[in-house]
């Protein structure tokens, strides 16, 4: 029961029951502000909504949007006189006819005119399919994956997924279902209007009230003909959400406007169709309508919304309620305490103090070898007195073979070490490029360009064994962009990915850097070419599209030579903004168990890194070393952030992303099974493997092996990390209590315990070697009492040992690294 909990609870600790020291008063307004003082509502229909702020007594912003009371300022002079605008009670100002007029904004006891001027109101309208409906199947979820959107579509009527072929989806809606979905002639007929308002019975329920402004739109678009509408009219070219960024009281709320941007120029309160989302429910909740609600967590949330391929965040950060103590004076080891420290500070967050020198050689022995120091390691290390003994440990970890293989391991999951698609020499070999590369410390962007560009006979150039396990061109383009920059593209072949900027032409301009690649059989060795001539295109315009990477324009011909190579000199540029970041952010995540940007694959607008000066600075860090992964190791290792405590002091027990304190961190299952192996004293036969390597040195994934599949061994099918699970189960907790095998290796007559039993006979010694075999340290007084009153009272010493060993090997000190 107790290793249930242990691996249930143990990678979080409990919150707090209440705050202390709670403030004798609540704070007070003392300033309440608008988003605009003045609102020009151009063309029929234009709405904006007006945000109302305040600054409270404590320095935290408040919305207080729905608290305010709006009412427009001038009536008409007679009842003939239609009103020149109306404003709803949330704030929403509607143009009704040209000229001027003012909201009065009342809040906190303060009074605000915006003034409003209406123009164009009366010109006619020519609605556009895919600037005025498609938005409006968006926000009510009819053209998602779970409604009409998915592949199949739903009752005989599909959509195209999120609106990215408006022409397929006009005609589904004006040439399919026998002429019933829109009826010109008499709409509100139409089944799109009667389906979707519940006039007749429709799976997804009532999506669009009858009489809302989105059944009106729909209605007046298939009166006047259900026009494609022209072809030129303005598109939305980007999104902006207001505010970008609050500092909000916990359990406080905040409304977002979201504002999109068109080519022409001008821009569109879009808050009423744009689709939110949090990327951290535990620190913030949005609702459909924008309204974001912070919990009782501190830490730093980005809201995402989306319209019409633009994207924007809102970020709010959420401080720690005041304790009244002064942020702690702790000592700066480098540039990287002072950011994290700049942060702790803006949350209200104090750090947990530094860990012992045992905890700090067990966990960068662990994070840099993926092994246990020896009980004489530990002694040695221990009894040191220099003053540089962590860096100097640092150094030379470096420089043992085991970190290439530590190494090696993590790498050939994502670049893909795959036998069954190889075969066995090939991936070895593949395998053998990977691990020399690591142990010859070679720097990070040379490592990628050898990939990219690998060519010739896979003989003389293994790293082109990843284009045989990943053979389409996309799946390559993918591939490089999720490992190497961090970045998913993968969504956006298909459609504009949803929760970023790639459109379809990013994916395939990405693409065509590596259609070119061919093979060629040559005796028993295969050379790879890139000579391919053939084009890349769109999918829907069929027009070609030239080579080009994220962000970048793409060229008017196709570029001469080999196309891989101008990727990789446009990946390893110091000026590429994500190389560099995202080999800082996945070496972050592996020292202190949560990367910056998490999932450190999956760098998008939409999720931010939680501290971006760090990140940045990290990055920067790395390309001024000349990509060298050691240099970027021993900067974080140096650091006191790195070697905090994992002990939670009152301020910072319910923070988990903004570095405070240590993490415990779930380890590999390779690193976990040596540690048995080493412990015991007994190493593993592999099947299919000859006698001597340990699981971190196994090159083949594919070796079968319960313990290793049991704890998440990825099988290398994708380039996630998240196929590497790293959640706990009850499975794994029994099997580390019952585990025959484990027991055999607990009981060997060679192994490590037996050989303790006949050589220890002081009891107090032989706990303290158990101690510094399992958990890197000696036990203290209480611990070392406990042990030896109970071998005193066992009867058979040896089977004692081996309970005292099982029992140590079921907690949370030895089964997370801490």
């Amino acid at each position: 029961m107790r290793l249930l909990l242990t691996f249930s609870c143990a990678a979080v600790f409990l919150s707090a029951s209440a705050q202390a020291g709670a403030a004798d008063e609540a704070p007070r307004i003392i300033d309440v502000r608008v988003s605009l003082s003045e609102i020009r509502l151009t063309g029929p229909g234009t709405r904006w909504s007006i945000l109302v702020g305040g600054t409270r007594s404590d320095g935290l912003e408040t919305d207080l949007t729905r608290e305010a009371t709006f009412s427009v300022a001038e009536e008409p002079a007679s009842k003939d006189v239609d009103p020149v605008l109306a404003v709803s009670t949330s704030g929403v100002v509607r143009g009704l006819r040209d000229g001027q007029g003012s909201v009065i904004v009342a809040a906190a006891g303060k009074t605000i005119r915006v003034s409003v001027t209406v123009e164009g109101s009366q010109v006619a309208r020519e609605l556009h399919f895919e600037n005025d409906i498609i938005p409006i199947f968006t926000r009510f979820g009819c053209n998602t994956s779970g409604c009409h959107g998915k592949a199949e579509g739903q009752n005989g009527f599909k959509l195209s997924i999120f609106g990215f072929d408006p022409d397929a989806d006009r005609s589904s809606l004006t040439q399919e279902g026998r002429g019933r979905r829109t009826v010109l002639a008499a709409p509100e007929q139409s089944l799109l209007l009667r389906k979707s308002s519940g006039g007749v019975p429709h799976g997804g329920g009532i999506r669009i009230r009858k009489n809302s402004g989105e059944y009106r739109m729909l209605r007046d678009w298939i009166a006047a003909g259900a026009p494609a509408g022209a072809a030129d009219a303005p598109k939305v070219v980007s999104l902006r959400v207001e505010p970008g960024e609050r500092r909000m009281a916990m359990a406080a709320g905040q409304q977002l406007q979201a504002i999109a941007i068109l080519s022409d120029g001008t821009e569109r309160d879009v808050t009423h169709h744009a689709k939110f989302q949090s990327n951290n429910e535990g620190l913030a909740t949005v609702d459909e309508y924008g309204l974001v609600v912070t919990g009782e967590t501190p830490g730093d949330a980005a809201i995402m919304a989306s319209y019409m391929g633009g994207v924007g965040v809102f970020r709010a950060v959420i401080p720690q309620s005041d304790s009244g103590t002064a942020f702690p004076q702790r000592p700066v080891f480098n540039f990287i305490d002072g950011l994290v420290d700049a942060r702790l500070r803006k949350l209200n967050i104090h750090p947990s103090d530094l860990c012992s020198d045992s905890v700090y050689l067990r966990r960068v022995y662990l994070d840099i070898i993926g092994t246990l120091p020896t009980a004489e390691e530990t002694r040695r290390f221990l009894k040191s007195d220099s003053p540089k003994k962590r860096a100097e440990l640092v150094d030379s970890l470096l420089k043992r073979p085991e970190y290439a293989d530590f190494m090696a391991l993590k790498w050939s999951d994502l670049l893909r070490v795959d036998r069954l698609a190889l075969g066995h020499k090939p991936a070895y070999s593949y395998y053998r490029w990977i691990h020399d590369s690591f142990a010859a410390n070679r720097p990070m962007d040379e490592f990628a360009r050898g990939v990219i560009t690998a060519d010739g006979l896979l003989s003389n150039s293994p790293a082109g064994n990843l284009y045989k396990v990943v053979k389409k061109p996309g799946d390559v383009a993918s591939t490089f962009s999720q490992v190497l920059l961090g970045v998913r593209i993968e969504c956006a072949q298909c459609h504009h990915h949803p929760f970023d900027r790639w459109a379809q032409s990013d994916y395939f301009g990405m693409q065509a850097f590596f259609t070119q690649v061919s093979f060629k059989t040559v005796g028993t060795d295969q050379l790879l070419l890139a000579t391919n001539k053939s084009a890349t295109k769109h999918p829907r315009s069929g027009e070609v599209v030239q080579a080009h990477a994220l962000l970048q324009a793409a060229p008017e011909t196709t570029p001469e030579g080999d196309r891989r190579v101008l990727f990789a000199d446009w990946l390893t540029d110091p000026k590429n903004e994500w190389f560099a970041r995202n080999i800082a952010n996945r070496t972050w995540a592996d020292f202190t168990g949560r990367g910056l940007v998490e999932p450190v694959d999956d760098a998008r607008l939409t999720n931010p890194p939680t501290n971006p000066e760090l990140l940045d600075a990290l990055a920067d860090h790395f390309v001024k070393s000349g990509f060298d992964l050691h240099e970027l190791i021993r900067t974080i290792a140096a650091s006191r952030t790195y070697q905090l405590s994992t002990e939670p002091n009152e301020l910072n027990q319910r923070d988990e992303q903004n570095y405070s304190r240590a993490l415990l961190k779930k380890l590999n299952a390779e690193v976990l099974f040596d540690m048995i192996c080493q412990v015991t004293g007994v190493g593993e036969k592999f099947d299919g493997v000859p006698n001597g390597p340990r699981a971190v040195q196994l090159w083949d994934s594919q070796v079968k092996h319960y313990f290793l599949t049991l704890f998440g061994r990825p099988v290398r099918a994708t380039a996630c990390e998240c196929e590497r699970a790293d959640a706990a189960s009850v499975s794994q907790v029994l099997h580390m209590l019952n585990s025959p095998q484990i027991h055999a290796k607990l009981e060997d007559d060679s192994g490590h315990l037996a050989r303790l039993v006949e050589s220890q006979p002081d009891l107090g010694k032989l706990a303290d070697e158990l101690y510094l075999a399992f958990y890197s340290r000696l036990p203290n007084g209480e611990e070392r009492e406990t042990i030896v009153a109970f071998l005193q009272k066992s009867p058979d010493r040896r089977k004692a040992v081996e309970d005292v060993a099982w029992s140590l090997m079921n907690t949370v000190e030895f089964l997370f690294n801490h």
